[in-house]
């Protein structure tokens, strides 16, 4: 089935998919929640610094969007990347990801890594009583170099590097299309009952009870740490990449799919949620998982609970944001530079704020306030309008004083 329909019904005249669109700024966004929440979750420090209000209802805001926030922005990855290929081709299609994803990584990682290592230090002294506390750096090797928040970008890099050549080799084989046709019936077979869901899972639930460690209040582990990202990271990630990529050549039916189940699904993955703290408690729980029973059933509502969000939470935006609105359409163009850009800011004001006697849930706002504030000042003031912002978000928006904006187009983020 043809994906114009839907994109004409959620797109209107202005060529956008909108719903799509805010629930990726919605996923990058939650990140800078997540990480602003982090400093403040009690028992044994998982952060630079760990905040004198620390309490436990704070480590829910880092494990429930954990579960979900990155497996839901790669499968809006795959579905626009997709897209932006039948648009462009394959050759204007990597052109475009080189310069608007390879680019950044290569060249914001260094001074955001400088200054992430600055906020460290400063955070170490603060902590250690105004002394730098005594410690090695270890030298940067394949297993240690630091990717940072931008990991994600090199996921998006390995992931398209992969998918192109693929899909050009099944070309350039398959001229009838026969594996997509295969692939197509496939996706809406599973689209309308509740074993997609189940078969999505089962790759990263039979991995999480099989390796040898795994720390399964956290989940995925984030692969900001070595050039060779961790299995459970490509499985979980690449699995929602590929369904993305499927998902648009059956958009039709699966966005409406979607849509008709998000009740269902986002009932199940609270309950789901519910079951897994249950299991493995509110605080962090820093032991590996013990082999057994428990184990495994945690692996299969833990990876259930990563889907059922995922196709709740996308088909309640495509009810609640699938017309235009300028909020919203604006929090889309800017959460990428937010997200590239918040992580130092976020954990500077947490160490500044480490100390002070004010509630934690007032520092956590002043931190999330402060840092939206500026970034969203940053952006309108130096990027939106400028080369940066064409760069980063493939169009540049021209001042109203100047020229009308052009009709932005689908997949502007990554």
């Amino acid at each position: 089935m043809s994906s114009t329909r839907t994109l004409r019904a959620d797109a209107g005249q202005t060529g956008r998919l909108h719903a799509l669109d805010g629930l990726r700024a919605i996923a990058l966004l939650l990140g800078v929640v997540l990480h602003a929440a982090m400093s403040f979750i009690p028992g044994p420090p998982i952060w630079i610094i760990q905040d004198s209000q620390a309490a436990t209802p704070f480590a829910l805001a880092f494990y429930v969007p954990h579960i979900f926030r990155m497996t839901l922005f790669f499968l809006i990855a795959g579905y626009f990347a997709r897209l932006a290929a039948h648009r462009r081709g394959l050759g204007g299609f990597a052109i475009d990801r080189v310069k608007r994803i390879g680019m950044p990584l290569v060249t914001l990682w260094l001074p955001l890594f400088a200054a992430i290592v600055m906020v460290v230090i400063w955070g170490a002294i603060k902590a250690n009583g105004g002394t730098p506390p005594d410690g090695e750096t270890p030298p940067l090797t394949m297993q240690t170099f630091p990717l940072t928040h931008l990991w994600f970008l090199y996921l998006l890099v390995i992931f398209y590097a992969v998918s192109l050549p693929l899909t050009a080799l099944v070309r350039a084989i398959d001229r009838s299309d026969r594996t997509g046709r295969l692939i197509d019936a496939a996706t809406g077979l599973l689209a309308r009952t509740p074993f997609g869901a189940v078969l999505l899972a089962a790759p990263l639930a039979v991995w999480f009870a099989i390796t040898p460690v795994w720390m399964q209040w956290f989940g995925i582990a984030t692969p900001d740490t070595g050039l060779v990202p961790n299995t459970g990271a490509l499985i979980g990630y690449g699995t929602a990449f590929a369904a993305g990529w499927a998902v648009h050549r059956r958009s039709d039916l699966v966005l409406n799919c979607w849509k008709r189940a998000w009740p269902i699904n986002l009932a199940a993955a609270g309950t789901l949620t519910a079951l897994c703290l249950a299991w493995t408690g509110v605080q962090p729980l820093l032991m590996p998982a013990e082999p057994g029973q428990d184990r495994i059933l945690y692996a299969g509502a833990y990876t259930l609970a990563i889907w059922t969000w995922t196709f709740g939470l996308s088909g309640a935006a495509l009810h609640v944001l699938a017309r235009e609105n300028r909020v919203w359409r604006y929090l889309a163009d800017s959460s990428y530079w937010v997200y590239l850009m918040h992580l130092p800011l976020v954990m500077a004001l947490q160490v500044a704020l480490s100390d002070l006697a004010l509630p934690g849930l007032a520092k956590l706002a002043i931190i999330l306030a402060v840092t939206m504030a500026l970034l969203l000042a940053s952006y309108h003031l130096l990027v939106r309008h400028s080369w940066v912002g064409g760069w980063l978000n493939g169009k540049r928006h021209p001042r109203r004083r100047d020229t009308p904006p052009a009709t932005a187009q689908a997949g502007n983020a990554a």
